[in-house]
């Protein structure tokens, strides 16, 4: 499995989004600074994520939400879908 994913940092309320195989392992690298980009806006919570069955969907989603550069339509996806994992169409 893969997931995209969400975070917010907790300092500014800046988004994160990204792809992995382990949301918990990813998430934690997040928080404890095991990441470049993210290290200086710790902590994170996780306000969102997608599964997917191939590494190709994942990518294919994740550049999706970044290049929409929206933080308003991504607000609303977390919004709507908050205590969910949402499902793919790829027969899970």
């Amino acid at each position: 499995m893969y997931y995209v994913y969400v975070l917010e940092s907790q300092v500014d309320k800046t988004l994160y989004i990204g792809y992995t195989r382990s949301i918990e392992k990813r998430v934690y690298d997040h928080n404890y600074g095991n990441t470049r980009y993210t290290k200086r806006k710790r902590p994170w919570i996780l306000l969102y994520k997608e599964r997917y069955t191939s590494k190709p969907e994942a990518i294919k989603r994740e550049l999706y939400l970044k290049k929409t550069k929206s933080s308003r339509y991504i607000r609303y996806l977390t919004e709507q879908n908050s205590d969910k994992i949402v499902e793919t169409e790829l027969g899970l």
